[in-house]
């Protein structure tokens, strides 16, 4: 996620960002600026046409795309910063769960304390994955290799490191080092784990619909494309440069909706799920060390 100064407007303006969107939009850029060139050519030079245009359909037209426009811009950021509540969700519940296993855990028992130690944090790690391109066992800081074996069986990790957190303080309780008072505390953080993960695998899972995400990149090509013709009787070759701007203008909005709709990717503007994590392990093993 990009780190910023939002008071500091000369360096929002010139920031580096500009330039990415400008490199991926440049060959779409270069193609309107051949056709816009052709289609002023053709009216203005080759046939000379007197050619009377208006810009009234496209002023109308103009305002239904914007408004489709902030639709698709705040579906993506509702995504985006639900993502982000659910994140922060995580890192407040693995401090809780720590905080309360510190308390509950004596400190001579050093067995049980690495392995949570261990394991709040690797639910964290195997998630991030898991919302990307799947769970890689040996980037996990797990010590026990009985329990990396257990995993690499597994097709679903962290759910399957729940489960593993359940059981170990299930065996706690059965060998009376929790209290049923104690476990049914703990039992709060423990749910909120799987619910959790629930949320950013239905926001994963869940993608803008179809018919809208087709339906607004025609109108976009459909309103960019015809949009020379509104402006070469009164521009003329200075249609060109206007029609760009204005092409760049709506397609970089798109592209900026596409990027933060999926929030846990490793794009610009995605969410800092590594550093998130970084800090659960932290924060965990401060408190349970």
């Amino acid at each position: 996620m990009v780190k910023y100064n939002p008071k500091n407007w000369f360096g929002l303006i010139f920031h580096s960002y500009s330039r990415q969107v400008v490199k991926t939009l440049t060959p779409f850029l270069l193609i309107m600026v051949v056709y816009t060139a052709l289609i002023t050519f053709l009216i203005e030079d080759y046939f000379k046409l007197d050619f009377h245009s208006t810009t009234v359909v496209h002023s109308l037209l103009g305002i239904v795309l914007g408004l489709f426009l902030v639709f698709r811009v705040n579906s993506a950021y509702d995504r985006w910063y639900e993502g982000r509540k659910l994140w922060g969700l995580l890192l407040n519940n693995s401090r809780n769960l720590a905080s309360k296993l510190n308390a509950m855990i004596s400190q001579e028992n050093e067995e049980d304390r690495k392995f949570f130690r261990e394991l709040i944090p690797a639910f964290a790690f195997a998630m991030k994955d898991h919302l990307r391109k799947g769970v890689n066992i040996k980037y996990l800081k797990i010590t026990d290799e009985n329990i990396k074996k257990q995993l690499g069986e597994k097709e679903h990790i962290p759910n399957f490191i729940t489960s593993l957190l359940y059981q170990k303080l299930n065996n706690l309780l059965l060998k009376s080092k929790l209290t049923p008072n104690q476990f049914l505390v703990l039992d709060k953080e423990m749910k909120e784990f799987s619910d959790i993960l629930g949320g950013c695998e239905r926001i994963k899972n869940t993608p803008i619909p179809y018919s809208y995400s087709m339906f607004i990149k025609k109108f976009i090509f459909t309103y960019t494309v015809t949009l020379p013709l509104a402006f070469i009787s009164e521009f003329h070759y200075i249609t060109i440069p206007i029609v760009i701007f204005v092409f760049f203008i709506l397609v970089s909005v798109e592209l900026i909706a596409e990027e933060i709709e999926e929030p846990f990717g490793g794009d610009t503007n995605d969410l800092p799920t590594q550093e998130l994590a970084d800090k659960i392990e932290k924060n965990v093993k401060e408190l349970l060390d």
